[in-house]
């Protein structure tokens, strides 16, 4: 299972290109606010905010010192190696071509910094302030003071301006998230102001706060050999950086390290204080978890994450683990559950009745996987949305029910009529109302039984193949397929290594795969790539379903221009219904939590931010712990 997740954040990795493009969100609450002063362009009515919330009012003031979820005084040292999954030949980031490196965005500064305790939070990193007129028709940033890269090159308006089309050009996903940009250009001294080509879209300010700073000087320059780099092509070539790290060593498809930069301009900024703390991050590459956990297991990884229930519950039985060696944790997460599931290509005229599609979610038996393969440790998911206040609920009404009103000839009737249930399997007797149920739905897709095969009135028989990237999920597939042939449904498991797998997976050439689909607790700009027409055809897009649903589409401007947070859950919940409804996916399951082991070698703050463990960002090398830990490995 850990397999296709990994691969699939290496996927929203290069399509997103960006971690915090998986936070956005519609509405942006009162930051910090400073009065406008000389040079600036904007209007009397702006301020200058030093911090954006998506949700309210900032957590901290505008002359805090530091998160509360970091050690201030952390030391600085040490080595921390991960495991990666499959391969990789590429250490661009950005582009969607070939396979990028783990660990790439360690490099790459934003204009601002999420916030890992606030769900929808920006803190001015890059920037000193930033600020928008009333209407959100623009937003301008001024650069910090001292902003630079990791050749010493002071990062200027040319870079940002740079930045923005250069990313837009070489990456589908970001050319979609920027869309409603249509203009930047330098205003003031290290100023640049980012125009919109639409009023009223409050989450456009903290999406250019997203946007990565890249050295413009070093992009439009020529590589090792004479030729013009190019952001949108795949490079084994280590580029001038504005993060944290830079690339210390590369060997391409086996290892990539990371090195602290010891002057980074930001160290010290309270934004930063705290995080960043080793000297060497190491993402070690192995074809399967298997692999990888027995390197874990022989002290060659320090830090293993997991998703893996079996593993979690039957495979740390190890001495080290057994002499408290090794620690472990499942540290409580705040956040939207994302939808995990098996993922409909409606790209295949099979999937095209929603019926079918139905069909296959009454074959899932999934009470039977999470006894006998996860050891009761999941929850079913039941929405886009769960374990969250934007999750739908009951049978719509206010707001929301005006919203599906107003599409309401494009959606399926029981929006309006049942609350979404996934189907039940507590007992034998369950199973075969299910597949019975199943069955009838297939019928009434026009698939009838001929023999042992389903077939439609053309006489085609219904195939359908499951794509994986390692063996590791067939443990789930191959019950879930054994339901399916019942039904009559020729069903398989292919299973293809991991450049094949990103390779299919951006061309949309699958039947049915597993994904996930991140969100927030103020979603926005996102959900036109997840969903919207105008993603469907773009290779390289996270609508991985192939969704063209003009109701969803109004959905989405909705929640894109929701007036206030009461607006933003109304549409959010009406767009979940919608998805549920028209049964593009299989539901599978989640847990509000984060599995970590490591060896006993690393310190973290006593409080750790809601949102994620963060080893990499906020955990340090505690010295003392590792000669400890090195003096009892001896004996």
């Amino acid at each position: 299972m850990e397999e296709e997740l990994d691969l699939l954040v290496s996927f929203v990795r290069r399509t997103a290109a960006s971690r915090t493009a998986l936070f956005t969100a519609a509405v942006i609450g009162f930051g910090l606010a400073l009065p406008l002063t000389m040079g600036n362009p904007a209007t009397a009515n702006e301020v200058r905010r030093t911090a954006l919330s998506l949700i309210g009012t900032p957590q901290y003031p505008d002359d805090f010192q530091h998160f509360d979820w970091v050690n201030p005084n952390a030391p600085k040292g040490g080595r921390l190696r991960r495991f990666a999954l499959g391969s990789f030949d590429s250490v661009n980031p950005f582009s969607i071509q070939g396979a990028p490196a783990s660990g790439l965005l360690l490099t790459h500064d934003t204009l601002m910094a999420t916030s890992l305790d606030e769900p929808s939070t920006e803190y001015c990193l890059v920037c000193e302030w930033v600020s928008y007129p009333d209407d959100f028709s623009s937003a301008t940033f001024k650069i910090r003071d001292g902003a630079r890269f990791s050749d010493g090159s002071p990062i200027t308006p040319a870079d940002i301006i740079f930045s923005m089309k250069a990313l837009r050009k070489a990456n589908p996903g970001l050319g979609a998230y920027y869309k409603n940009i249509t203009e930047v250009k330098e205003t003031g001294p290290n100023i640049v102001t980012f125009t919109f080509d639409q009023k009223n879209n409050r989450e456009l300010p903290q999406i250019i706060g997203q946007l990565y700073v890249l050295s413009k000087a070093y992009w439009e320059g020529k590589d090792e050999d004479g030729k013009p780099r190019d952001l949108s092509k795949s490079t084994l070539n280590v580029p001038v950086s504005s993060g944290a790290y830079r690339i210390k060593d590369v060997e391409p498809g086996r290892r990539i390290s990371y090195e602290r930069v010891k002057d980074y301009w930001a160290a010290d900024l309270p934004v930063k204080r705290g995080q960043d703390n080793f000297d060497v991050v190491v993402f070690e590459f192995f074809r399967d978890t298997t692999a990888g956990f027995e390197a874990f297991k022989a002290n060659k990884i320090d830090l293993w994450v997991t998703s893996s229930a079996k593993r979690w519950a039957t495979e740390f039985d190890f001495r080290a683990a057994g002499d408290k060696n090794v620690l472990r944790n499942a540290f409580p997460v705040e956040r939207v559950a994302a939808m995990q599931a098996f993922v409909f290509n409606l790209r295949r005229s099979k999937f095209a009745d929603p019926r079918l599609r139905q069909a296959f979610n009454y074959a899932f038996d999934f009470e039977w996987a999470n006894k006998n393969l996860f050891f009761d440790q999941y929850v079913r998911l039941k929405s886009f949305f769960d374990n969250s206040e934007l999750a739908s609920r009951g049978l719509p009404a206010g707001r929301e029910l005006e919203i599906l009103n107003s599409v309401k000839d494009k959606i399926p009737p029981e929006v309006f009529t049942a609350e979404y249930a996934n189907p039940s399997f507590g007992s034998p007797t369950d199973l075969r109302q299910n597949l019975r149920k199943a069955l009838q739905l297939l019928q009434q897709a026009g698939w009838k039984r001929d023999g042992r095969k389903l077939v439609n009135a053309q006489g085609q028989t219904l195939e359908v193949e499951f794509l994986l990237v390692s063996p590791t999920f067939e443990r789930v597939v191959l019950p879930y397929i054994n339901s399916l042939k019942r039904l009559g449904i020729d069903a398989r498991a292919r299973v293809v290594d991991s450049a094949q797998y990103q390779r299919r997976i951006t061309n949309f050439d699958f039947d049915i795969v597993v994904s996930s689909f991140p969100q927030s607790l103020s979603p926005g700009n996102e959900q036109r790539d997840f969903w919207g027409t105008a993603a469907a055809d773009k290779s390289g897009s996270r609508n991985l379903i192939g969704i063209k649903n003009p109701a969803i589409d109004t959905i989405i401007d909705r929640i894109i221009f929701a007036a206030d947070r009461a607006d933003l859950v109304a549409a959010t919940r009406a767009l979940d219904r919608v998805l549920l409804w028209n049964h593009y996916v299989v539901p599978q399951w989640h847990l509000p939590a984060q599995r970590l082991a490591w060896w006993d070698r690393y310190g973290r703050p006593e409080k750790l931010p809601r949102l994620t463990a963060a080893p990499t960002q906020v955990w340090w090398y505690d010295s003392e712990k590792a000669a400890a830990l090195d003096a009892r490995l001896k004996k």
